[in-house]
C-alpha cells in the first residue's frame, strides 16, 4: 500500500507540474493569441475562459463517472488539448483546445486529490498542499520559456504536450489504478452554500490573477517580457506559500488559512492600486497559494467523506474561473492601469470580513 500511495503521489505532483505550465501560459499569451488570431483583448481574455468552461465539464463528468476515470484518462485529455493548441489551426482549433485541456485538468484535479487526501489519512492535508504545491513549479518555468521561444504560444503548447506524453508513459500502476474504496463516511452529504460562495471567489481571483494578471500590468505601462517574469514571480510566491504549508498545515484550522489569505490579498490588491502593481501582483501569489487548500479541506471535513464532496467542493470554485475572465476581460481597457487590482481589492476585502464573520459563527471552523 505505501508503495502505491508513493506512486500515486509521485504521479501526482507530475502531473500538477504540467498543469501548471499549462495554465500559467494563457497570462503571456494572451497578447500573442490576439495578433495570431486577429483577436481584440476581450476575445483573446474568452480562451481563459474557455479553459475553465472545460474544467467544469470534466468535474461534471467526475461526478457521474468518476469511479471509471483513472489518472491516465485525465493525461490523455490534456495531451490532447494542450497538442491542439500547439497545432494552430485556427480560432476555433485553438478554443477548442483549451476545453479540452481544461476538461483533463478539471477531472485530474479530482481524480488526485481526495484519492491522495485519503491515502495518506492523517498526512492527507499536508500531501495534498505538496501535490498542488508542485502545480508552482511548471506555472513559474513556463512563462520564462515562453518568453525564451520568441512567446510563440505553439511552440509553448508543444512542450506541454510532450511533457504530459511522458508522465502517460511513466505512470505505470499509478495511471491505471481505479480509485480506493472508500474507508468510511464521516457522515451524510452536506452541501453548504457558504463554503461554495468562498470556493467561486477564491478560485475566480486565482483565475483572473493567472490569466488577466499580465495584460494587466502592461495596461500598467509594463513590456511583455516584463509582465511574462513577473508572473513567474507571482507563482514563486505562489508555490513558497504552498511549500510552508506541507510542514505548518496542522498547526492552523484549514478555514482560517482562507480568511487570512483574503486579507492579506485584499491588503496586497490595494497596495498594488496606490504603490506598485508590479511587486504587490508578485506578493498575491502568496494568497492564490492559499485559498484552494484552506477552503478545499475545510469543506472536506464539513460536508462529509462522500463521493459527490469533491467534485461538488472544485465545481464552485470553476464557477469562479469561468465568471472572473469573462466579467474582468472586457472592461481592462476601460478599466485604466490601476482598476483591475482595484476591484480585487474589493472583493477579496468583501470575502475577507464575510469568512471572519462565518467563523465567529461556527467556532468549529477555527479548529
Amino acid at each position: 500500500m505505501n508503495r502505491a500511495n508513493t506512486g500515486l503521489l509521485l504521479v501526482g505532483i507530475a502531473t500538477f507540474v504540467m498543469m501548471g505550465a499549462g495554465q500559467s501560459l494563457y497570462g503571456p499569451a494572451l497578447p500573442a493569441f490576439g495578433r495570431a488570431l486577429s483577436l481584440s483583448a476581450a476575445q483573446a481574455g474568452w480562451l481563459v475562459s474557455a479553459h475553465w468552461i472545460g474544467c467544469a465539464v470534466g468535474v461534471a463528468a467526475m461526478y457521474r463517472w468518476g469511479a471509471h476515470v483513472s489518472p491516465r484518462i485525465s493525461l490523455g485529455i490534456m495531451l490532447c488539448g494542450a497538442a491542439l493548441i500547439a497545432a494552430a489551426l485556427g480560432t476555433v482549433a485553438t478554443f477548442g483546445g483549451a476545453l479540452i485541456f481544461g476538461a483533463g485538468y478539471g477531472l485530474s484535479t479530482v481524480v488526485f486529490n481526495p484519492r491522495i487526501l485519503r491515502a495518506y489519512g492523517a498526512r492527507g492535508t499536508a500531501m495534498v498542499s505538496l501535490v498542488n504545491a508542485s502545480f508552482g513549479l511548471g506555472a513559474i518555468v513556463a512563462p520564462l520559456i515562453f518568453v525564451w521561444l520568441g512567446s510563440n504560444p505553439a511552440l509553448a503548447y508543444a512542450l506541454v504536450a510532450g511533457l504530459a506524453a511522458l508522465i502517460w508513459l511513466g505512470a505505470g500502476p499509478a495511471g491505471r489504478a481505479a480509485p480506493p474504496p472508500q474507508a468510511g463516511s464521516a457522515g451524510p452529504f452536506r452541501p453548504m452554500l457558504a463554503f461554495q460562495l468562498f470556493a467561486v471567489a477564491g478560485i475566480g481571483i486565482e483565475a483572473a490573477l493567472i490569466g488577466l494578471g499580465p495584460s494587466a500590468l502592461i495596461r500598467s505601462d509594463l513590456s511583455e517580457t516584463a509582465a511574462a517574469q513577473l508572473l513567474s514571480a507571482f507563482f514563486v510566491a505562489f508555490l513558497g506559500a504552498r511549500t510552508v504549508l506541507i510542514f505548518t498545515a496542522h498547526l492552523t484550522a484549514p478555514f482560517l488559512l482562507y480568511v487570512g489569505a483574503m486579507l492579506a490579498a485584499a491588503v496586497s490588491a490595494t497596495l498594488a492600486v496606490f504603490v506598485s502593481p508590479g511587486v504587490f501582483f508578485v506578493a498575491m501569489g502568496i494568497s492564490a497559494g492559499l485559498f484552494f487548500p484552506g477552503f478545499y479541506v475545510a469543506a472536506t471535513r464539513r460536508m462529509g467523506d462522500d463521493p459527490r464532496t469533491a467534485p461538488t467542493i472544485i465545481a464552485a470554485g470553476l464557477v469562479g474561473g469561468i465568471a472572473a475572465p469573462v466579467l474582468l476581460a472586457p472592461v481592462l481597457d476601460q478599466l485604466g492601469s490601476s482598476g483591475f487590482f482595484g476591484i480585487l481589492a474589493a472583493v477579496s476585502a468583501t470575502c475577507a470580513v464575510l469568512s471572519l464573520r462565518l467563523c465567529r459563527r461556527l467556532p468549529e471552523m477555527r479548529h
